[in-house]
C-alpha cells in the first residue's frame, strides 16, 4: 500500500490533493508545509494523463507515491505526486509550500529574500527545492524526499484550478485557509 505521511496515495486524486494540505515535503532537507495543491485525473482533459501514456508522462501511470516531474511552458519544472491505482494516470500538482527548512538554499536558488515568493507557485517551488527531471519517477518514501504528516486539524478550502483552459471550471484546487503562501488567494 502506498501510504506515506498518513496520506493514502492509492486514493483518488481529489482525496489526495486535500489530504496533502499541511504535510511537510522536504527534498534533501529543503522544503516546508504544503499549502496549495491541484488534482488531476485521467478523465480530466486538463491532465497530462488524459488520452493515455506517452513517453513524457509514463511516471504518472506508474505506482502511486512517486514523483511526476515535467517542464511547464519549456521553462519551469513542476512537481506532482502520483496517486491512485497503477496504470490509471492521476496526480496532484504541488502548487505552493510555506518554506520552513533550508531557507538559505531556497533563497540562493531563487535569487531573492522574500519568503512569501520563494515557493508560491509550482515553478517557483520546484526551483527553490532543486526539482529537476532527474526526480521524475522517484519514490516519495525515500531520499531525497521526506514527507512528514500534517499536525493538528487544518481548515482546507477549495477553488478553481489556475493556468489551464480545459476543465477550468472544476474546483480541484485546495489550500490551507488563510495561508499567505498560496500562489493566488482563494475567493
Amino acid at each position: 500500500m502506498a501510504r506515506i505521511a498518513q496520506v493514502d496515495f492509492e486514493a483518488p486524486s481529489l482525496q489526495v490533493a486535500r489530504a496533502l494540505i499541511g504535510v511537510t515535503v522536504l527534498v534533501d532537507g529543503v522544503g516546508g508545509r504544503i499549502v496549495e495543491t491541484e488534482a488531476y485525473d485521467s478523465d480530466d482533459p486538463a491532465s497530462h494523463s488524459h488520452g493515455g501514456p506517452r513517453p513524457r508522462t509514463l511516471s504518472m501511470f506508474g505506482p502511486p507515491g512517486h514523483a511526476y516531474v515535467y517542464r511547464s511552458y519549456g521553462i519551469h519544472w513542476c512537481l506532482n505526486f502520483v496517486c491512485r491505482e497503477t496504470g490509471h494516470g492521476a496526480g496532484v500538482l504541488i502548487r505552493a509550500i510555506e518554506p520552513t527548512a533550508g531557507l538559505d538554499a531556497m533563497r540562493e536558488r531563487r535569487g531573492l529574500q522574500d519568503p512569501l515568493l520563494l515557493c508560491s507557485g509550482p515553478g517557483r517551488l520546484a526551483q527553490a527545492l532543486g526539482i529537476t527531471r532527474e526526480l521524475d519517477g522517484a519514490p516519495l518514501d525515500r531520499a531525497p524526499f521526506t514527507l512528514q504528516p500534517a499536525e493538528g486539524r487544518l481548515k482546507v478550502v477549495s477553488g478553481l484550478r489556475i493556468g489551464i483552459t480545459k476543465a477550468a471550471d472544476r474546483p480541484w484546487r485546495f489550500g490551507l485557509a488563510g495561508s499567505r503562501y498560496v500562489s493566488r488567494p482563494f475567493s
